[in-house]
């Protein structure tokens, strides 16, 4: 199956040198199975919860790649078993809301903060909430984009579980605003309005704590 625009974009953003990568929610697998047949990973492990989705994951991996190094986990993401596994990793979570990625990332911080984990992240929604969790962690930056795939925009982040020498994250994004193109200066203008129209239909509704988030927002324009 060809790979969607977003699910194009983590893949390339996957750089090589990890002893396992995790490509978890993975619905279909196509993440991963990208990653196999660029031989971008040691290991690659493929890990949703849907007991029938991975049963049909584990037959397609036994008959396009008999002789890769794969496995397949019908499993919680935040139970991730990172501990039986020696070496660098790499966990992969797209798909999901901004506050499930948060519990999700949690899980897996909570059970071994001394662990050098990697994570390469593409909510769906709640970018912002997402942000403040890792800052909370003092996780580090090591690249961020956005995109746009089928009239929605995606923020893409590659963070580590320690700071070491990448960058700190910003609530809002940094590197996501720069532009070396009309077309994704384009992108970065709309989504930018889209997004403020976002909190002020919220801020309408009285939400809590929306005004300083708007505060943020428009200073990136300014």
């Amino acid at each position: 199956m060809k790979l969607s625009t977003r699910l194009k974009q983590i893949e390339q953003m996957v750089p090589t040198g990890y002893d396992h990568v995790w490509d978890c929610c993975c619905d279909h697998g196509l993440i991963g199975a990208a990653l196999l047949s660029r031989q971008a990973a040691d290991n690659v492990h493929f890990v949703d919860i849907v007991p029938d989705l991975m049963n049909t994951v584990e037959k397609n991996l036994q008959r396009f790649y008999p002789e890769d190094k794969w496995e397949v986990h019908c499993l919680d993401v935040a139970k991730l078993p990172l501990k039986q596994y020696e070496g660098k990793h790499l966990v992969i979570i797209a798909g999901v809301g901004g506050d499930l990625m948060c519990e999700l990332v949690e899980g897996i911080y909570q059970n071994d903060q001394s662990a050098d984990i990697d994570f390469l992240l593409c909510p769906v929604n709640n970018t912002y909430m997402l942000r403040q969790k890792l800052i909370e962690h003092q996780f580090g930056l090591k690249h961020e984009i956005l995109i746009e795939d089928n009239r929605r925009f995606y923020e893409i982040l590659h963070v580590s579980s320690h700071m070491d020498e990448n960058s700190p994250i910003n609530e809002v994004g940094c590197k996501i605003w720069h532009s070396d193109t009309n077309e994704q200066a384009d992108i970065v203008t709309r989504y930018i309005d889209k997004t403020l129209s976002h909190y002020r239909r919220l801020q309408r509704g009285n939400a809590d704590n929306i005004e300083a988030i708007i505060e943020r927002y428009s200073a990136v324009t300014g």
